[in-house]
């Protein structure tokens, strides 16, 4: 069964999701503060932690701040196996800054309250198909269809990983446990930046636009926030600038986008 964590300190939108969930066949285990979320998270064992399917995280909780909440989360070595799992926030910040913040700090997409339920619902199933399509072999496609996930780009079964050789080195992708790697050194990027990345990779002679990436990364892109790919961009260069401060890898091509540096 489809089991979700929901960290909302508001019993009305807790509720009104529990009866969603619980309409569409799913579980949900609710927490009001952030407090209990690492504490409950390590208490999985390792079949609980494959079947918890996603978190809804609320940004503004009493006792914390839940964008540096999935940060641990995303960071936490003892529950390593979570590192991955799709986080979608909730926030009542109107400031697009926040939004993007949240999307930096390892979030996988927002929903900005007021929302209906049925929208987040439809964002969830976005991810997980996803992440189904990228364990499923890549089928042909033609040039009117975006790339819109990871296994169109590789275009490799889940099971076969798949290498890029590019000026700044040499690339490793592997789907089954969406590790990359550059240079023998793993990445530890979140979801949309591994597809910016893979996307870029997979066309390295192409200048994508903003909303190219957005549409790449995304089943539902709204192109007025089409500027949060900026932010990604940046913190896949400042990882990057980590491991090899003397590699320029992505090239911003003022007024177009992005592409590999030649």
């Amino acid at each position: 069964m489809t089991h979700i964590l929901l960290v909302e300190d508001d019993p009305a939108i807790a509720m009104s999701l529990q009866v969603t969930a619980k309409r569409e066949g799913w579980q949900m285990t609710w927490l009001d503060n952030a407090s209990s979320v690492l504490p409950m998270l390590h208490s999985l064992d390792n079949a609980e932690s494959q079947d918890l399917s996603a978190i809804i995280l609320d940004v503004g909780l009493p006792d914390g701040d839940g964008l540096n909440l999935c940060q641990q989360i995303r960071h936490a070595a003892d529950i390593n196996s979570l590192k991955d799992i799709p986080i979608i926030f909730l926030t009542a910040r109107s400031d697009e800054v926040d939004r993007i913040l949240g999307l930096e700090m390892g979030g996988d997409d927002y929903c900005a309250k007021p929302f209906s339920p049925r929208e987040l619902v439809a964002r969830l199933k976005a991810i997980w198909r996803r992440e189904q399509l990228s364990s499923q072999q890549a089928k042909p496609q033609d040039a009117e269809q975006k790339l819109d996930n990871e296994d169109q780009l590789v275009k490799q079964t889940a099971e076969q990983a798949i290498t890029f050789e590019h000026s700044s080195g040499h690339w490793y992708y592997q789907p089954l446990n969406y590790t990359l790697t550059w240079n023998e050194q793993k990445l530890e990027l979140s979801n949309t930046e591994r597809k910016i990345l893979l996307t870029l990779l997979h066309a390295p002679n192409q200048v994508f636009s903003r909303e190219q990436l957005l549409n790449a990364v995304s089943d539902y892109p709204d192109h007025r926030l089409a500027r949060t790919i900026d932010s990604h961009v940046k913190s896949i260069r400042k990882q990057l600038a980590t491991l090899h401060p003397d590699i320029d890898v992505i090239h911003t091509h003022r007024g177009l986008g992005y592409a590999l540096c030649p």
